[in-house]
């Protein structure tokens, strides 16, 4: 069997034993998701300084030096080794670019005199899996995710991601179950009660995911 037939789990162990390919893979399966939580834990203005992918790069530099040091075994353990230290480079980002940085964030204006916003064209959108078609629906898709994106930082975390695995990267229930760690039901009622608020937050008819 080739890494590429790996589930979730199996791939955890391969890491674990000192398979480079599958740690790989296995880290592009949660690229998105601390995207995700890297733009839910940046403000608006910090984004303007702090691009969402470097923090993510970043954690998966730390993941492939201090791999020994994680203990688990599960899909779930791992991403939730994965979010601590994503976190902790949030934080890190946040005290060098805010506690201690001399020139205020509030002063950087573009040319035209409005501060400059890039929530609606962030490069790092483009990087989370199924945000990109073809040429001509790039720029309405990658609209849709961020207003979905927008939309997540209102749900709880569990429900945010379930609804982001199932409609942003379009994964089976039972794929779903594994990469979060949680039983069938359990995941059946995130999507369940994500989907009720989501719909209540943004126009489904015209979002590609919902």
């Amino acid at each position: 069997m080739s890494d590429g037939d790996l589930s979730t789990t199996e791939l955890v162990v391969a890491s674990k034993q000192g398979d480079n390919a599958a740690l790989g893979q296995l880290l592009e399966q949660y690229r998105g998701y601390l995207l995700m939580l890297a733009h839910r834990n940046l403000s608006e203005r910090l984004r303007r300084r702090v691009d969402p992918v470097d923090i993510v790069q970043v954690t998966f530099l730390e993941a492939k030096r201090d791999l020994h040091m994680f203990r688990g075994e599960s899909p779930g353990e791992f991403a939730a080794w994965l979010r601590n230290m994503l976190k902790n480079n949030v934080a890190t980002a946040v005290t060098r670019h805010v506690m201690t940085q001399k020139r205020s964030m509030r002063k950087e204006v573009n040319a035209d005199g409005k501060a400059a916003d890039d929530s609606a064209g962030s490069p790092w959108i483009t990087q989370l899996p199924g945000s990109t078609t073809s040429p001509s629906g790039v720029a309405i898709k990658s609209e849709a995710a961020m207003a979905l994106l927008e939309a997540l930082h209102q749900l709880p975390e569990t429900q945010a991601e379930a609804i982001r695995l199932r409609y942003m990267e379009g994964l089976p229930l039972a794929q779903i179950v594994e990469r979060m760690g949680k039983s069938d039901t359990a995941v059946a009622g995130l999507l369940k009660r994500g989907l009720q608020k989501l719909r209540t937050l943004i126009d489904s008819e015209n979002n590609p995911w919902l």
